[in-house]
């Protein structure tokens, strides 16, 4: 780009104001500032390696250069991370955040302490405030995990559940119950 006028200053600082609007400022540490010829595009690279935009929107992206990082700031709130290894972070201005895994598994954090995770499969797991948790899986069947047991829904209704003490009970769609202790042996059986 051609110069249209350059200026140097008493503590170092070097201003160039290209043909085309734009304006560059060198500051004697390395770090160098260029204003685009809207005024409202800036870029600053920092002396080690860091750069920082601002969009004419006022959208922030700032790159860390060490940590091969990009935070992207938009002005609704919504922040964006990217990381090298493909890991992506959505933090919402409600204080939602949505992390998106380089497997692509997609893990959703709450304002009110509930997680979701979204698996590559199909499987989603949801996790309550009080530690439960409900997994989904992508063959139909359900799984409940309470302080006090683990139960798996089956798709033809059988219900099978596992307390702490060990004791298995399962519900068949027929209406059998079959209950064993924590022993494997079978102490009720109702064979319709």
């Amino acid at each position: 780009e051609e110069i249209e006028r350059e200026t140097a200053y008493p503590d170092g600082k070097v201003e160039k104001v290209l043909k085309n609007g734009c304006h560059l400022i060198f500051f004697p540490n390395g770090t160098w500032k260029k204003v685009g010829s809207d005024g409202k595009t800036v870029t600053i690279t920092f002396f080690n390696g860091d750069v920082k935009q601002v969009m004419p929107d006022q959208t922030v992206i700032y790159y860390y250069a060490d940590a091969k990082t990009t935070h992207t700031t938009y002005s609704d709130g919504l922040e964006v991370l990217q990381f090298s290894n493909g890991q992506i972070e959505k933090h919402y201005p409600d204080g939602k955040k949505e992390i998106t895994f380089p497997d692509q598994t997609i893990k959703n954090l709450f304002t009110d302490g509930q997680e979701e995770s979204i698996f590559p499969d199909g499987t989603i797991v949801r996790v309550q405030r009080d530690g439960s948790k409900t997994i989904e899986f992508n063959n139909g069947q359900r799984e409940l995990h309470t302080s006090q047991f683990k139960r798996r829904e089956y798709p033809d209704g059988t219900v099978k559940t596992v307390y702490v003490n060990g004791q298995q009970e399962t519900k068949y769609v027929s209406g059998r119950v079959r209950v064993k202790d924590k022993d494997g042996n079978i102490i009720m059986d109702t064979k319709l």
